[in-house]
């Protein structure tokens, strides 16, 4: 139900069939004693780093902070961001920052913040989920109402078919874009709070459900590995069921691979796990941030289980060799040498 209750705050403010080896899965627990200082933030939605190393960290609640290597600094409504809620950060060409908000997009030349609105009077299609800028230098831009493209003065929708499913939809959600990536193969990638996940060739959608082997419908997370696999992270859609026995669904990983959905029974948490976020690292590593049973790394044999005390809903690793982890609790980075350290508005950053 923590997932729920993140969607209440951001309104309101198969078994596996595959020829894959199986894997085996290391535990590692060297989490440093909690900070008690003030966190970073209740629920640290998203975390970046900069083409400068500053690194940026959206909050629900407190706008963005921002760190730059001496002083940590917030940047709130009073600053000129249209809303205090973050949930990401890109970097444009020109190293213009754009932050998805709580209303509308906001970018940011270093100076000054210019806001832009997806659609006037439109609450939902004004809380951004996501944000791409393609390889071609189109923008794409995921809602709460949908897909909108954004060509530097307008946005237009941009619609996707709903297919057939047999799960029950959420009306407060159906329309969520949870997530946008680009393969290399220039196809987009859409994913959607109780459709599955929507591929755009340039012509034409081709739909994943759970008819097609998904665990779930509510899929939350898209990432690409060097190999051009797709691995989908889900909720348990089931929860928004308000009748508490009926809340017995899947939530979890599945991977697309050689053109086919697997899963990865092996490890409990990818059944059952809300997953909010999948990074690939700078050394190609997939990181798998889950609800209940921290992080998992793949380096491509082996995952390794880091014991974070949160609900990971944001990774980042930075120039240094740090993975940078935010969720519900606050913000986590686990260093070189495997240490879980919660940093807090003292630090440590070092």
């Amino acid at each position: 139900m923590k997932y729920i209750f993140i969607i209440l705050i951001s309104l309101l403010s198969v078994s596996c069939n595959s020829q894959e080896k199986k894997s085996k899965t290391v535990e590692i627990d060297n989490s440093k004693k909690q900070n008690k200082s003030l966190q970073i933030g209740q629920y640290v939605s998203g975390v970046f780093e900069d083409s400068k190393g500053n690194l940026w960290f959206g909050t629900i609640e407190k706008g963005i902070a921002k760190y730059d290597g001496n002083v940590l600094r917030y940047y709130t409504v009073k600053d000129g961001l249209p809303s205090n809620r973050v949930t990401s950060v890109k970097e444009d060409s020109d190293g213009v920052l754009w932050f998805n908000t709580g209303n509308g997009i906001s970018k940011y030349d270093g100076q000054k913040f210019t806001n832009l609105n997806i659609k006037q009077d439109d609450i939902l299609a004004n809380l951004v989920s996501q944000f791409l800028i393609d390889d071609k230098g189109k923008m794409w831009v995921g809602t709460w109402s949908g897909v909108f493209q954004f060509d530097g003065t307008e946005f237009t929708h941009f619609p996707i078919p709903y297919p057939k499913i047999e799960t029950t939809i959420n009306n407060k959600s159906k329309d969520w874009i949870t997530e946008i990536k680009e393969d290399i193969e220039g196809n987009i990638w859409f994913s959607r709070d109780g459709y599955g996940i929507a591929k755009y060739d340039g012509i034409s959608f081709t739909h994943y459900v759970k008819k097609d082997g998904l665990q779930s419908n509510n899929v939350t997370e898209i990432e690409i590995d060097n190999q051009n696999n797709l691995w989908f992270g889900m909720r348990n859609g089931e929860n928004d069921n308000s009748n508490s026995e009926k809340r017995d669904g899947k939530g979890g990983v599945n991977k697309l691979t050689n053109k086919k959905i697997i899963s990865l029974p092996e490890i409990k948490a990818f059944d059952y796990d809300d997953i909010y976020e999948i990074h690939k690292d700078n050394n190609g590593n997939i990181w798998i941030g889950t609800s209940e049973n921290g992080v998992y790394k793949y380096d491509g044999e082996v995952f390794k289980n880091y014991a974070v005390p949160i609900s990971i809903m944001s990774m980042e690793d930075d120039k240094k060799g740090n993975l940078w982890l935010g969720g519900a609790g606050g913000l986590y980075k686990i260093d070189k040498n495997d240490n879980i350290i919660n940093v807090t508005t003292d630090g440590p950053w070092e």
